[in-house]
Parts: C-alpha cells; sequence; structure tokens
C-alpha cells in the first residue's frame, strides 16, 4: 500500500473517531460470507457502522489522538480488527452479545466509550448496561417526580382532607 493511500485511510479513521467518539475494537474474523453479510445488516439496521481496519494504522490513530485511555487499546490489537461505531453507547455492545449467541462472532477486543477504555472480552456485561445520556436524564426526572407524586396523593387522600381541616380551624381562631 502507498504511503498516501495510508495517509488518506488515518484521516478517514480519525474523522470517523472524532465524528463518533464511542467505538469498539472486536474480532470478526473467522466468518463467512453469509454470516458477515447478516452482521452488518445488523449493524445497519442498529445505526452502527462497521468498518474493518489495519491494526497499525488503528494504532497511529490512536497515538495522534493523544488520549492515554484510548492508547490503553493498542495492546488488543492483534489479528483481525473491525471497529463499530455508534452514538448510543451501549448498542454494539448489545449487538456484539446477541450476534455473538447467534453466530459464535465476533469478539469484544476492547471499547472507548464516554472516555474511558474497556479491554478485554470480560467488559462486555459492563458495556450492554452502560445508559446512553438520555436514558440517565430520564431517569433523574423520574427520581425528581417521586417526592413531588407522594405530597400530591398524601393531599388527595384523607390526610389532605385532615388537613385541610387544621388549616380551616386555624384560620377561624385568629
Amino acid at each position: 500500500m502507498k504511503k498516501e493511500d495510508k495517509a488518506i485511510l488515518i484521516e478517514k479513521i480519525a474523522a470517523q473517531i472524532e465524528a463518533t467518539p464511542n467505538f469498539y475494537v472486536t474480532d470478526i474474523e473467522g466468518l463467512n460470507a453469509e454470516a458477515t453479510s447478516e452482521l452488518r445488516r445488523a449493524c445497519f439496521e442498529k445505526g452502527i457502522k462497521l468498518m474493518v481496519v489495519k491494526n497499525t494504522l488503528l494504532h497511529k490513530v490512536l497515538e495522534q489522538k493523544g488520549n492515554q485511555d484510548a492508547n490503553e487499546l493498542c495492546s488488543v490489537l492483534k489479528g483481525s480488527t473491525a471497529l463499530m461505531f455508534a452514538e448510543a453507547p451501549n448498542a454494539p455492545a448489545k449487538l456484539i452479545k446477541e450476534m455473538k449467541e447467534k453466530l459464535g462472532k465476533p469478539e469484544l477486543k476492547g471499547a472507548y466509550v464516554q472516555e474511558c477504555a474497556y479491554v478485554g472480552a470480560q467488559n462486555l456485561e459492563t458495556l450492554v448496561n452502560i445508559k446512553s445520556r438520555e436514558e440517565l436524564i430520564g431517569d433523574i426526572i423520574l427520581l425528581l417526580q417521586s417526592p413531588i407524586k407522594n405530597v400530591i396523593s398524601g393531599l388527595k387522600s384523607n390526610a389532605g382532607e385532615l388537613i385541610a381541616g387544621v388549616v380551616k380551624t386555624l384560620s377561624e381562631k385568629e
């Protein structure tokens, strides 16, 4: 491969990482054409971009990024490597788990999700359980609504009538 071609590929990979900072490093070696096509189709349906890369080029991109956490992924760049990019931080992890049960691959080598590096296949369950920003905001809103609902339901019940009676009695005394 010519040096110019390598430079173009490095720029392409770096641009994709910049655009989609959540990425997973996987191994899809050994999948036949039918299984690979099924994996690519599933990625497309879930909004995940799948890109097969050369380890040396990805290594250069990670070094250029200058992020210590991202550099931890350099240790897993052996054998065949494919990258999965997604906006939702846990979407590729869920897909990897689903397809691994079905096809036996892909294998998780590592991931860079929400500015943290996860190295090794043992982190798959952790990555599946990561919540997106929208899910966390929803949880916070739900927690904030709970006390308000308790006060309102208390006011609507018999205790509300008791409180209204006490307020009425106090207002009559003045």
